[in-house]
């Protein structure tokens, strides 16, 4: 096994941490004390991302015929642990979620008309998409049991249906939609298809944002409940084949996992620092500061243990991915997306912790950390339902004993 990073990654990762320290860190702080929203963080965000364009580091995860870098996965995910470190990274990359999912999914699976209007505005930045497919009535964490229905009336699907966690639905131009087509097939898994739908079609109706641990946010940082109220869009905005929705979800639900573990990892790594320089500073008796105690230390050692387990597992299915394709790495991908979520909530815990009072408030970015991040134990697939698959999988290996 080689570890080391290619000359040209330790540049593109050089550059990218030094743009976040200096160009992102500091509108993060700006963000969260005062313009959580509107025209004034709209204009800022824009002129940063205006910058990473000229630095030719957009869309690091993209093909370069659409006019991203190309990387691949593994080298992506090495960007997106750095970009990880501050809450505007993606976006300021363009590779935030969920755009960078039906980027990838509308260059597999889309017609040539589909790519002209709506796939390469969305990878240059010029207009921004959501992901229609979590129910309230339904478990998400099962995709393949959906109420919402697409109905064919001629020429066109009439789309009924309840949607909720649509992120970024606030602003949005298009959402992906993924809907019934197909009740009466055999298999639960060809019953479903993804439709576009933009935004302004009338039945498309954003209800409201969704308050996320007490902040409904917006724009970017949107989760939207969304009906579908007769909602009429041409069968020609179809997705990929009809009744493939289940399968195109699991091509994009793959590398997305990649995608957000690495972001974890570099959540962690800030918490990290954070909780070291803590340590450090804070002084609790004349020539003593917090790092003197053994239970600090032990809890410095501990996450640099497990940040880096976790960071070597989820390179691991990277490569995996690049080598072998999704479906051969299944079992490596659920364990990531259980292990790397909960070392987020354990290293995010410890730096509260050592911050005390401070580290619930706004005074520094690890509370809203917590309060976005808890959420990664349940999105993408809840931990339980991960464990139980790996569990299966592995026992088939030692023969069916029920």
């Amino acid at each position: 096994m080689d570890f080391s990073i290619p000359e040209k990654m330790q540049v593109i990762l050089e550059m990218i941490n030094e743009f976040v320290d200096k160009e992102l860190i500091p509108l993060e702080n700006e963000y969260l004390t005062r313009e959580r929203s509107g025209e004034v963080f709209e204009k800022a965000i824009r002129e940063k991302q205006q910058k990473v364009k000229q630095m030719e580091l957009w869309a690091p995860n993209h093909p370069q015929d659409l006019g991203g870098m190309g990387l691949s996965l593994l080298e992506h995910g090495l960007v997106s642990e750095a970009l990880g470190r501050c809450t505007l990274g993606h976006l300021a990359f363009g590779c935030q979620a969920p755009d960078a999912g039906n980027i990838e999914i509308l260059h597999q699976y889309g017609t040539e008309e589909q790519k002209e209007r709506f796939l390469k505005p969305l990878v240059v930045g010029d207009i921004r998409s959501c992901f229609s497919m979590t129910e309230p009535d339904m478990p998400g964490s099962n995709p393949v049991l959906l109420e919402t229905t697409a109905v064919k009336d001629g020429d066109d699907y009439i789309i009924n249906g309840h949607k909720w966690f649509t992120s970024s639905a606030d602003g949005a131009e298009f959402a992906i939609v993924m809907a019934v087509t197909n009740p009466d097939t055999d298999s639960p898994y060809l019953n479903a298809s993804m439709i576009i739908v933009p935004t302004d079609t009338e039945g498309f109706n954003l209800v409201r944002n969704i308050p996320v641990m007490g902040h409904a946010g917006g724009g970017y940082f949107s989760h939207g409940e969304v009906t579908y109220n007769s909602c009429r869009v041409p069968q020609s905005n179809l997705l990929g084949p009809e009744g493939h929705g289940f399968v195109i979800a699991q091509d994009r639900l793959g590398p997305g996992r990649i995608h957000h573990c690495m972001r974890w990892i570099g959540v962690c790594n800030r918490a990290f620092e954070l909780m070291c320089k803590r340590a450090q500073g804070r002084m609790i008796s004349p020539g003593k500061n917090l790092a003197s105690k053994q239970i600090i230390q032990a809890w410095i050692a501990e996450s640099a243990a497990e940040i880096q387990g976790a960071r070597l597992m989820v390179l691991h299915a990277a490569w995996m991915i690049d080598k072998l394709g999704a479906k051969e790495a299944r079992v490596e991908i659920s364990t990531i997306k259980f292990t790397v979520a909960n070392t987020l909530q354990k290293v995010l815990d410890r730096a509260i912790q050592v911050h005390g009072g401070l580290g619930v408030t706004d005074d520094t970015v690890l509370a809203k950390l917590w309060s976005h991040e808890r959420a990664a134990r349940i999105y993408d697939g809840a931990d339980e339902v991960h464990k139980v698959s790996v569990a299966k999988r592995i026992l088939r290996q030692y023969g069916n004993n029920g």
